[in-house]
């Protein structure tokens, strides 16, 4: 089958261009104009795609090369972007950086050369001319094949600003400018350690999203910008595998979802919910108790460190977690669910905070960040979503550590081994029984067969 939707990529010179901002209001004033936007994100966040798809109405995807592969980064594509009018992919930091030093592998550039979708390069106008044109020029033949369509001007300043960078770009035949944007035209975003505050929790009305809409009509030729996302030719999908088997009774997992923790991969919940999985969402910070005749818990990242009181202070909810792990049913956890399930969180003030007690460590924050990137576990033993020596890839974006383990760790053993770019592999994550956690946001469709371990297991856990 083929992908036809028409789409464009949102890419930058670099990170800190603006590219977020003008993907969040390009994406609300199309929405605004009538058409149906389906948005997607470069690269592993979690951050950006809330807010994209706050802009648009629609559920925000990943796309990324390296954690997954071209086959299901179109198949994806295709299937969100089935009924749509119009995609905007948001890219990551600079248009050719990704997971290489060398190649495209994880970069922007190399999902708009899978998807033959146009892109708008973001740059930085503040202090240039003529010198933007020698930029842009760089970055459209930089690459064989990739089409810099467009050229949006960020940080720039009067009318005859804009009329010379208009005009240095017409001379040298690159991209043509598409917009501008003055210093300051674009609405501030609230951030933190990690990046964006989720939309839903970042106490956002919507006139911020209507501001950044406003600004992009005022500033952008939205015209042109449509008329290049509809140039963009057709692609084939392959068609994807066989619907899998249904559980024999459907399982239900819940899912830790409030303030503390929202840092999954719609698409990553989706493949389980297509094996039979019914996700069950439960806050740590607001209920009492788990949710009833449950078969598993998946918590993933978020800002447990943010809220740590609170987590303490549901006692209620801690006991439950400790018995359900007791019980031998299923528990997963990442990055802010292992600090979670561990025995105490140190915050950033220096207070520690009880939690779980269901894995042999403490966990505390620090001032900087620890580890950011991708990153490739193979298990070193049979766990939850595959066997020993199988692989699965990821990435790290954390400002903890752990600092201690208990008299109990010896009964734990390493998950798995992590491979970092340029690194020497190194014991990671706590597995025992049918509990594992560790600091690696897994994305399942890097080994397509984990979503079924993960059901077998929780089915041979009941």
């Amino acid at each position: 089958m083929k992908a036809t939707c028409p789409r464009l990529v949102i890419a930058g010179t670099g990170s800190g261009v603006g590219k977020t901002s003008i993907a969040l209001g390009l994406a609300r004033a199309l929405a605004d104009r009538g058409l149906r936007v389906q948005t997607f994100k470069v690269g592993p966040d979690f951050l950006d795609p809330s807010h994209l798809a706050v802009a648009s109405g629609r559920t925000c995807h990943n796309l990324d090369g390296w954690m997954t592969s071209l086959a299901y980064v179109r198949q994806l594509f295709a299937r969100a972007a089935a009924d749509a009018d119009i995609a905007v992919i948001e890219g990551v930091m600079g248009l050719f950086d990704g997971a290489s030093p060398r190649t495209l592998e994880g970069s922007t550039a190399e999902i708009a050369l899978w998807l033959n979708a146009p892109v708008l390069l973001v740059a930085n106008a503040h202090g240039v001319a003529r010198s933007l044109a020698a930029t842009v020029k760089g970055f459209a033949e930089f690459q064989p094949g990739l089409c810099v369509a467009g050229v949006i001007a960020n940080q720039g300043g009067s009318a005859r600003h804009r009329a010379w960078l208009s005009e240095s770009l017409a001379g040298v035949a690159t991209a043509p400018l598409v917009g501008m944007f003055a210093r300051e035209s674009l609405a501030p975003l609230p951030g933190r350690h990690l990046g964006l505050v989720a939309a839903e929790h970042a106490g956002l009305s919507g006139e911020v999203y209507a501001r950044l809409a406003a600004a992009c009509s005022q500033h952008l030729d939205l015209a042109a910008i449509v008329a290049l996302a509809q140039s963009a030719a057709s692609f084939d999908v392959e068609e994807p595998p066989s619907p899998p088997t249904l559980t024999a009774r459907r399982l239900r997992v819940g899912i830790a979802r409030d303030e503390a923790f929202h840092f999954y991969y719609p698409d990553n919940l989706e493949a389980l919910a297509g094996r039979g999985v019914e996700w069950v969402p439960f806050s740590p910070l607001a209920d009492a108790h788990l949710p009833d005749d449950l078969d598993g818990l998946y918590f993933g990242g978020g800002y447990p460190e943010l809220h740590a009181g609170r987590l303490a202070e549901n006692s209620g909810m801690l006991a439950g977690v400790r018995r359900f792990a007791a019980s031998g049913r299923v528990v997963y956890a990442e990055c802010g669910g292992l600090m979670y399930l561990g025995q105490t969180l140190t915050d950033m003030d220096g207070a520690s905070h009880a939690l779980a007690g269901v894995l042999p460590i403490r966990t505390a924050m620090l001032p900087r960040l620890k580890t950011l990137g991708y990153a490739e576990v193979s298990w070193t033993t049979d766990a939850l979503w595959g066997s020993a020596g199988q692989t699965l890839r990821g990435h790290e974006f954390h400002y903890s550590e752990i600092t201690g383990r208990d008299e109990s760790a010896d009964r734990w053993q390493p998950a798995y081994t992590v491979c970092r770019r340029g690194e020497e592999p190194v014991m990671g994550g706590l597995c025992r029984g049918n509990v594992t956690a560790g600091y690696v946001h897994l994305h399942w469709a890097s080994r397509p067969e984990a979503a079924r371990h993960f059901v077998s297991c929780c089915e041979n856990a009941r």
